[in-house]
């Protein structure tokens, strides 16, 4: 595929949107084609299923919760992703593969191979060329946190897990994974993840 491929990623509250559309706009003002996107969603199948994954009235297994992250996965990638990078675009997406190693597997404990079999399965073997981690402690990003969905609503311990699991992927992969300290003002943020950008180019 001839296009790159951004994900931003990290714990509620980081600023991941913000930063995101900030980001889709630089890009734009440089005569860039720029797809911007979001999981789990990014389309009508996926939209629905992030629906049912945030319902705060919903429960469901651990194996369930997974499984609907990686099926709304695969419908984005086919839907939406994979075309765009095909037609050379940058697509910047709101959360990805990584979230669910972080979520499902250090915060749920499901065991990483698992989860790494079936994001690979769900992507068929996509990968960002780019990911920034907004780094941020989990108290202060609940605190940011403009509503509360099923899964913000866990705990701290529970989202102080989900750091964790960011950053050690964030240690095995430190030519993908840039790390931006989230708790600066926004302007460095971006000013940092422009930076990361620009040097592919």
């Amino acid at each position: 595929m001839d296009g790159y491929f951004i994900t931003i990623e990290g714990i509620e509250g980081a600023g991941k949107s913000t930063l995101a559309e900030a980001l889709r706009q630089r890009l734009i003002s440089n005569n860039l084609e720029v797809v911007l996107t979001r999981e789990p969603g990014g389309g009508e199948i996926g939209d629905l299923i992030r629906d049912l994954l945030l319902d705060l009235g919903k429960q469901m297994s651990l194996r369930a919760e997974l499984l609907l992250f990686e099926a709304a996965r695969a419908q984005h990638v086919d839907e939406v992703i994979a075309p765009a990078l095909g037609r050379g675009a940058i697509v910047i997406c709101d959360r990805f593969a990584d979230s669910s190693i972080a979520y499902q597997g250090r915060a749920r404990g499901i065991e990483a191979d698992t989860i790494t079999c079936l994001n690979d399965f769900a992507t068929q073997g996509l990968k960002p060329n780019l990911t920034i981690l907004l780094d941020l402690a989990a108290d202060a990003g609940l605190a940011r946190q403009r509503s509360v969905d099923r899964i913000s609503s866990e705990g701290l311990a529970f989202h102080e897990s989900v750091r964790e699991g960011y950053l050690a992927i964030a240690r095995a992969e430190p030519d993908r994974v840039v790390v931006v300290d989230a708790a600066r003002p926004f302007e460095e943020v971006l000013a940092r993840t422009w930076e990361a950008v620009s040097s592919w180019r």
